[in-house]
């Protein structure tokens, strides 16, 4: 009795390693990771990186890897490098001796790199990745555009002319706004006091009429009154 216990205690656990190993790491866990464009420099050296995430460790002898070209999507790929225990490039007429792996196995990084760009090596990029047991296969697809010449840096010099040109305009109306706003201020206290002046000089005119009046009036012979 107490081994029958014992070894349903052990199949318990079992299982429930089991569920826990499931749910953490689902049956469709291979995950490819790719660029979905790249553009290379007609005779530069390009490197097409690839890496995959699992939640197994790769074993080498269960490991696959290929890497493929096609023209187009309806074209026929041509596999150009695999992995069967270890690195195989395959010397292909297209890319010769111009494709070298690059990438760390150790890091799940397949990258690959090509040198000599052509215009020809235009195409389609697919790496193909099957780590066991994960039993879906993980497939990454690269758009390699081949440039004949890097496009012109004028653009964004243009773009930062226009800016610097706009900030500048804006900055001398900013200014001239402030200096006539300033005239105008100096300008006030200018009419204030010459107004005050001509008003002060009309009363002190007045006075004196006045005072002037008054000293006659008293300087009369006293025969007239």
């Amino acid at each position: 009795m107490r081994c029958e216990r014992m070894a349903a205690v052990r199949l318990r656990c079992a299982g429930l390693a089991l569920l826990l190993f499931a749910a953490v790491c689902p049956v469709s866990s291979m995950d490819v990771l790719v660029p979905q464009l790249i553009n290379a420099l007609n005779g530069s050296i390009i490197k097409i990186p690839c890496t995959f995430t699992s939640c197994y460790k790769m074993d080498s002898s269960k490991f696959a890897m290929n890497w493929t070209y096609q023209e187009t999507t309806n074209s026929t790929e041509e596999m150009f490098m695999t992995y069967k225990n270890k690195i195989l490039p395959l010397k292909t007429e297209k890319f010769g001796d111009r494709v070298v792996f690059a990438g760390i196995l150790d890091k799940n990084d397949l990258s690959v790199t090509i040198s000599d760009v052509q215009i020809s090596d235009e195409g389609i990029y697919n790496c193909y990745v099957r780590n066991p047991p994960d039993r879906i296969q993980g497939h990454g697809v690269i758009q390699l555009k081949v440039l004949t010449e890097l496009p012109p840096p004028r653009d964004s010099t243009i773009a930062v002319a226009i800016g610097a040109s706009v900030g500048g305009i804006l900055a001398l109306l900013i200014l001239s706004m402030v200096v006539v706003k300033c005239v105008r201020r100096s300008r006030k206290p200018e009419l204030i006091s010459d107004e005050q002046k001509i008003e002060e000089e009309g009363k002190t005119d007045g006075e004196g009429g006045i005072e002037e009046g008054t000293k006659n009036y008293n300087s009369l012979p006293e025969d007239v009154y």
